[in-house]
């Protein structure tokens, strides 16, 4: 499904964090967003899923040609909108597998059988290699990080989202990991080919295995640079400061 943001300024605690802020992301395709610390990555993730936090003051964001500044998290959910969080919240008392079947539920809007809700589960945590334990714990609570990681790739198997936010999966995942989830979300872009994926990273390792087909990055609560996948070695070899002088030198020419 499409996402479409236009001129969009956001601000947070009488703070512009976006200014202006453009991207299109159509169906089927995988974008990267990188950039240095405090640019507004995680707040475009947190804004686009409709984080109160946030203030939109101007522009707009489009899903399916439909605004949805006005949806609350849990419609631009039903929309197919997914946020796999950088720090995935911890909720004492409710099972994983409470959360995962009411979820669906709620996305559905219809009841899931038990049946095939427990082998969805089974087949989703074989091909993560998830300890199948965790599924009966409370949500993420006593989990470690990478657990957590997979456990975000687990809902996005067993939900069906059509856009999937990822911010920074890459944290708290070993080498293994990282490459078992990436293959994961390989697989279900196979399946779904309309999907699209937005990745928020400060590393190289999950856009080798994922392979965006455009990358972008933040400097001055805007983007200022979009390539290929190639712009990646570009930033690896010079950092971002010439991105941040270019973006300098158009304010002041």
């Amino acid at each position: 499904m499409k996402l479409e943001i236009k001129d969009l300024t956001v601000e947070v605690e009488n703070k512009i964090i976006l200014d202006h802020f453009n991207l299109e992301i159509e169906p089927g395709t995988i974008h990267a967003v990188m950039g240095p610390n405090g640019v507004g990555k995680s707040t475009l993730s947190r804004v686009i899923m409709g984080d109160s936090h946030y203030q939109v003051l101007k522009g707009d964001i489009f899903f399916e040609d439909e605004s949805i500044l006005k949806l609350p998290v849990d419609e631009r959910s039903r929309k197919g909108i997914f946020l796999a969080m950088q720090s995935p919240m911890e909720i004492d008392g409710v099972t994983n597998q409470d959360f995962l079947r009411t979820a669906i539920s709620q996305k559905n809007q219809e009841r899931v059988g038990l049946y095939q809700f427990i082998q969805d589960c089974e087949k989703a945590t074989e091909e993560l290699k998830m300890n199948k334990d965790l599924i009966h714990r409370s949500l993420n609570v006593g989990f470690s990080g990478g657990e957590k990681k997979k456990n975000e790739v687990l809902q996005i198997k067993l939900l069906h989202p059509s856009l999937i936010i990822l911010d920074e999966l890459d944290s708290g995942l070993d080498v293994d990991s990282l490459r078992i989830v990436c293959q994961n979300l390989q697989d279900y872009m196979k399946e779904n080919p309309d999907t699209s994926i937005l990745i928020i990273t400060h590393y190289r390792m999950i856009l080798d295995y994922l392979k965006p087909d455009y990358v972008h990055i933040i400097a001055n609560k805007k983007i200022v640079k979009t390539g290929d996948y190639h712009l990646i070695s570009d930033v690896e070899k010079n950092g971002y400061s010439k991105y941040l002088k270019l973006e300098e030198d158009r304010e002041n020419a």
